[in-house]
């Protein structure tokens, strides 16, 4: 059955429209029109969530459990139908999206058992000691609770599992948080189809429709509005450094600030060290080549930077690389504006000064070829806007004299999502003096992988100093990820009728 979209916004449980819309720009199959969503339309989806808080915020666990299970239902019960707008509007393959698809209702799934499990609520109890001496001690106890109502902005490169019900809706609602969803003009269809899912779960669980709002399209007005309401208590975004520190700077300007944990990028930097370019140099030069253009190289942990020693090694592993790159096909790009960027990118890497070009080609219009460049440690050191992010698949190999001048590349790291140690046991004291540096710079440090994988698991860190992430004691994945929205409240004395469960 094909899904034709409405085009219309979903504000505490009614579908409503605007008197603007916007046309979709969909890689192919046919555009649609959609609401333009408004400042008026904000107010309305929060006073909506923070009415809704009042019961939801107070639900028991297993309420929430059985509303996020529900959720996961009904997205799977509309997967063809997902799998088919979502293709036709970011130009994804079939496989990636519904891969993508089970991430989003495993990440509903794992967050209904660990809000069961409670270790979450992070639950202390100090007993009374009425007998102390000089002074008594009261009882006291102490356990996380939930915020209030959560802005959720939809991702470009993820229309589901960073979207509409992904991971920071997910780990909102199991905390008890109302959500009011900002969705990317880059994929409305998708974002449509999802919060029907999210509807229709809130009618099967007899959940205030106000703990979930939908508002499509919209300028800056409508963001501005969002994260500046005095109803919204927290932020998630995951997008680029410009438009997040726009909003991180809103969120900081209102008169009560309140946090935004923005996920912003990063160019994950893979460290070759020389017993491992020497033993497998042509290996891992194929595999970056395969991860570098892995989604059109269109994920936040994609690896663009190589730093290796200069060494007829090193020229294995570079060959390996152009190898693999020369055969990858054109891929399309999410949107126009993302392709344009990418070239954008591109340039300002060519024209820099001490880059050479290893690997070149024609992209146009929504398509991304990959590209390749190489440089020195001391260029890289002397240029800072070799280490800014280039959305896409290009990759730079920057070539260092020595040990000493790769431990300065990893000291002049800003913040990362990612950092990765290729390495042998020969290896080991290198990586040893590198440890320090790639801890205190990425959230996640590999050895002998590549990281544009990110398991959802209890582990994981998605997230970093800045500019990777603006809060670097937050992840965007992972059951963590769920202590953004819940603050310790200490209840003294406090009776067990009213003290949370």
């Amino acid at each position: 059955m094909n899904f034709t979209p409405h085009g219309k916004h979903l504000i505490a449980g009614a579908w409503v429209t605007g008197a603007q819309t916007f046309a979709s720009e969909p890689s192919h199959g046919p555009s649609h029109d959609y609401s333009v969503g408004t400042p008026e339309l904000v107010d309305a989806a929060c006073t909506a969530a923070e009415e809704a808080f009042w019961s939801y915020g107070y639900s028991t666990r297993q309420e929430r459990a059985e509303f996020l299970n529900a959720i996961a239902d009904e997205i799977e019960a509309r997967a063809a139908q997902i799998t088919e707008i979502g293709t036709q509007e970011t130009g994804l393959p079939t496989a990636r999206l519904e891969g993508e698809r089970g991430r989003t209702t495993g990440q509903l799934r794992l967050f209904a058992s660990h809000i069961l499990a409670g270790d979450y609520l992070d639950r202390r109890h100090d007993q009374a000691l009425p007998d102390r001496a000089p002074l008594p001690r009261p009882d006291l106890k102490m356990v996380q609770r939930p915020i209030g109502p959560v802005a959720v902005f939809g991702a470009s490169n993820f229309p589901l599992a960073f979207s509409t019900a992904g991971g920071d809706t997910a780990s909102a609602l199991a905390a008890g948080c109302p959500v009011v969803v900002k969705g990317h003009s880059a994929h409305p269809g998708t974002a449509e189809i999802i919060a029907e899912a999210i509807h229709a779960a809130i009618a099967r669980c007899g959940v205030n429709p106000g703990v979930f709002s939908l508002i499509q399209g919209g300028k800056r007005d409508v963001g501005t509005a969002l994260v500046q309401h005095p109803l919204i208590n927290a932020v998630g975004f995951t997008g680029s450094l410009g438009g997040g520190r726009a909003l991180f700077d809103l969120c900081a300007q209102r008169p009560i600030p309140i946090p935004f944990f923005g996920e912003l990028g990063s160019v994950n930097p893979m460290f070759l060290l020389p017993a491992a370019a020497a033993n497998r140099g042509r290996e891992i030069g194929a595999g970056w080549a395969a991860s570098l253009t892995m989604g059109a190289g269109q994920f936040c942990t994609n690896p663009g930077i190589t730093i290796v020693i200069d060494s007829p090694d090193a020229d294995v592993f570079v060959e390996a690389a152009t190898e693999g790159l020369q055969v990858t096909a054109a891929q399309t790009m999410l949107t126009d504006g993302i392709a344009d960027a990418f070239r954008q990118g591109r340039d300002r890497i060519s024209s820099a000064k001490g880059v050479t070009e290893l690997v070149t080609s024609t992209c146009d219009m929504r398509n991304a070829t990959p590209y390749l460049y190489a440089t020195t440690g001391e260029e890289w050191l002397a240029n800072e806007e070799l280490g800014e992010e280039v959305f896409g698949p290009l990759g730079l190999v920057v070539r260092v004299k020595d040990h000493a001048e790769m431990i300065q590349i990893a000291k002049s790291l800003q913040g990362q999502l990612t950092c990765t140690l290729h390495m042998d046991g020969a290896d080991t004291a290198l990586a040893k003096d590198l440890m320090p540096m790639l801890e205190r710079k990425a959230g996640r440090v590999l050895a002998n992988g590549f990281p544009t994988g990110v398991e959802v698991c209890d582990s994981m860190v998605h997230g970093g100093p800045y500019p990777a992430s603006t809060n670097f004691g937050a992840t965007s994945v992972g059951t963590l990820s769920i202590r953004r929205f819940v603050r310790p409240v200490c209840f003294q004395n406090m009776p067990d009728d009213l003290t949370p469960e």
